[in-house]
């Protein structure tokens, strides 16, 4: 069930928001809700990394991952 939610800001924040969510083709209410989840959705698992970082933590579990394989990719990324 949805329910309707009034927000009150300033007319640039709300022309950034809009802005924003164009660009990434949601709603701005679609964006203000996964902005309230990520807020619980880490708890415990990533406790004071940025916000970015956070969502990362996990990604490579159970891939074997090598200092060789890392500094290949290096070499190659910067060749």
């Amino acid at each position: 069930m949805h329910t309707k939610l009034t927000l009150r800001m300033d007319e640039e924040r709300i022309r950034r928001a809009k802005e924003e969510a164009s660009r990434r083709g949601k709603s701005v209410s679609q964006m203000v809700g996964e902005f309230v989840d990520s807020l619980s959705s880490h708890k415990g698992q990533a406790d004071g990394l940025p916000p970015i970082t956070a969502s990362l933590v996990g990604v490579l579990r159970g891939h074997e991952i090598s200092q060789e394989d890392h500094k290949a990719h290096l070499q190659e990324k910067h060749a």
